[in-house]
């Protein structure tokens, strides 16, 4: 795509205030008037929409005002040679390209609105008074506008748009295109939404196409009555679902390489300089301490490593009260639910039961996730996404509490087999698809919920008013539509929190208890093919177009999936163990030894499978030891000229005297 045609951008930031129940006549002091001013002097494309009861400035950037902003930000982009360089706009065609051809990336181009908006500041000698409905307020000299106007209410809310057309285009290819079950335009989506929800979907459609084996060889263990062999099959069952799950992690580790490299993006250890919000620690910290220590190592050594230590006891900190509140208040709670449940005989008594625990047990979560994010702050961590990081861990903890106890309690102490296949069905059915439904509805209803009282304020404006009030813009409808925000620790993360949550719950249902149903394979696999669509019909059609925000890969998810292959090892022995000692004499006989040496076994594969299927694909490897080798070639040569010069000069200097 050349410059031209990518100058034809769509409008992508807007800006929402309140209609003036009173019109400056003054437009130099009306401060919208100033912001739309300030916004079309930074070159951006405005265009402004009365809404029912707002007013909308919505912002568009040609490609050289982003160019420009990007210089500013020093924002690095891949060169043909593999190195990643500062953008200067002066040399545009010295950097690659994005997937769809455009030259920034929707995390790029996010950063430069957020720069170039953010970044208006009064560069007069003295204040400018500003005027809004009556109200009167100073710009001081070096305050920034938006800012300003956001502490003073007049800018309700700065959100990214859809792009319609590109928006219509993913709805057909993507959220309606069911026939592909788990095949996704993941550049696409990538290009759209950013890197950290287009690895989201890139981790569900491959972990749903894997599903497909084990899915299959549980439908088979069900449908056929194996008899006395099932002592036998269920082992050959459990180690395969167990190499499954082994392989299916390295081999996504690989898969999240080959993407990068696709995207033109460095492999995770760079994943640090990436796009953030504000200042982070890292880098404010470090600044500080160079300033005042200066040359002194010593003491700036000392500095940074009472720092470190200081963090990562915080952390451990932290991690003992979660770990400490939840054996203590958690534990019992949920034993005491699990044990009541098992004893009452009513049906009727269960349901109400079941009731009354998922109302109490949401509170307890909502209250634990506030906690979680209280003590955060306390931690040194490097940047926002370590931030969110330690709070997967923490809440996850909470809701495996929450989600699994029970079913330990039927399988471990109960050994009741029945009842665990029960518990697994409801679980994995039922709340899966409940889950689903509200995933989807309530958007809509919160959606429904909004218009309804923007109708109603406008009537009680108007007086009497029987006529149907009609939302005509597209802005406005988005504006009204939820954003797509966690429903725990909303400051560090966003909604595929959850969706990560439920696909981490929904694996380590069927891992750990595989055993005891084989068919759980089954129902997560039709479970996730429609979860796709659903919740790319939910980014599309029902939220706002998410914040972008980087990540190169599923971060602390990856490890809470190989934590929950470990316990599945563990589990589905023990689940092994009582199947085969039926009697509960648990002698150490030929049958259950063998047992206990496969979980040894397996145990040593899932630490040593790493070492034989490497993380890089070869032509990834291939790709950066050539971009390597000829960006040091490159810098060789350079260095050379530059010491040759030096070195004439210095001879013509040494001649003259």
């Amino acid at each position: 795509m050349n410059v031209l045609e990518e100058e034809q951008t769509a409008f992508e930031i807007g800006v929402v205030v309140p209609k003036r129940d009173v019109k400056e006549e003054d437009k130099a002091s009306d401060c919208v008037e100033v912001l739309v001013d300030e916004f079309r002097n930074l070159g951006l494309v405005v265009e402004r929409v009365h809404g029912v009861v707002d007013e909308f400035i919505k912002l568009a950037a040609p490609l050289e005002t982003l160019g420009r902003a990007a210089a500013e930000l020093h924002i690095k982009k891949r060169t043909p040679i593999g190195m990643d360089l500062e953008f200067e706009w002066e040399e545009v065609d010295a950097f690659e390209r994005q997937p769809d051809g455009s030259l920034f990336s929707w995390c790029e181009r996010f950063r430069c609105y957020r720069h170039l908006i953010y970044g208006i500041i009064n560069k007069s000698q003295s204040s400018v008074t500003l005027r809004f409905d009556g109200k009167e307020f100073q710009w001081e000299v070096g305050e920034f506008l938006l800012q300003k106007l956001e502490s003073e209410r007049i800018v309700k809310e700065v959100f990214p748009l859809h792009d319609e057309i590109k928006r219509k285009e993913l709805l057909q290819t993507w959220a309606l295109h069911w026939w592909d079950f788990t095949n996704q335009p993941i550049d696409e989506i990538y290009s759209y939404f950013g890197t950290k929800i287009a690895i989201y979907f890139a981790f569900l459609g491959m972990y749903t196409r894997w599903l497909l084996f084990p899915a299959a060889f549980g439908l088979i263990l069900h449908m056929f009555d194996f008899g006395s062999l099932q002592l036998l099959v269920l082992p050959i069952f459990f180690i395969s679902i167990i190499l499954w799950a082994i392989m299916f992690s390295q081999f996504w580790k690989r898969k999240n390489n080959a993407l990068l490299a696709r995207w033109k993006i460095r492999y995770p250890f760079r994943a640090d300089l990436g796009y953030r919000q504000g200042m982070e620690w890292s880098s404010s910290q470090s600044l500080e301490i160079a300033k005042k220590w200066g040359t002194d190592k010593a003491k700036e050594k000392e500095m940074f490593q009472r720092i470190e230590w200081f963090g990562r006891l915080m952390r451990f900190r932290n991690d003992a009260i979660i770990i400490f509140s939840i054996i203590c208040l958690q534990l019992p709670f949920e034993l005491a639910y699990a044990h009541i449940y098992e004893v009452i005989g009513s049906d009727i008594m269960k349901f109400g039961l079941t009731t009354i625990y998922l109302f109490a047990i949401q509170f307890l979560t909502q209250i634990g996730g506030k906690i979680s994010v209280k003590l955060i702050k306390y931690e040194n961590n490097e940047n926002t996404e370590k931030k969110a990081d330690s709070l997967v861990y923490k809440v996850f903890g909470l809701y495996f509490m929450q989600s699994y106890i029970g079913v330990f309690y039927h399988a471990l102490l109960h050994r009741n087999f029945s009842t665990l296949r029960k518990v697994l069905i409801q679980r994995l059915l039922v709340s899966q698809v409940l889950e689903n439904l509200l995933e989807n509805t309530l958007p809509y209803l919160k959606y429904s919920y909004k218009k309804y009282r923007v109708r109603s304020k406008k009537k009680s404006e108007k007086g009497s008013s029987t006529g149907k009030i009609q939302f005509a813009s597209r802005v406005e409808k988005e504006y009204l539509k939820p954003s797509y925000s966690a429903s725990i620790g909303m400051e560090l993360e966003d909604g595929l929190f959850d969706d990560f949550l439920e696909v981490a719950l929904q694996f380590g249902m069927i891992m750990m208890f595989a055993c005891a149903f084989p068919l759980a394979f089954a129902f997560a696999t039709l479970n996730n093919i429609t979860e796709i669509r659903a919740d790319a019909l939910k980014l599309l059609a029902m939220l706002r177009r998410p914040t972008p925000r980087f990540s190169t890969t599923i971060g602390a998810w990856l490890n809470i999936f190989q934590f929950l292959v470990v316990m599945s090892i563990c589990t589905n022995c023990a689940l092994l163990v009582w199947l085969y000692d039926e009697e509960g004499k648990w002698k150490i006989e030929p049958g259950l030894a063998a047992i206990l040496v496969m979980e040894h076994v397996l145990l040593l594969i899932k630490f040593g499978f790493s070492r034989f299927v490497p993380e890089e694909p070869a032509w990834v490897k291939a790709d950066r030891v050539k971009d390597a080798t000829t960006a040091e070639n490159m810098c060789s040569k350079q260095l050379l000229r530059s010491i040759s010069g030096e070195r004439a000069t210095f001879g013509e200097l040494k001649k003259s005297q």
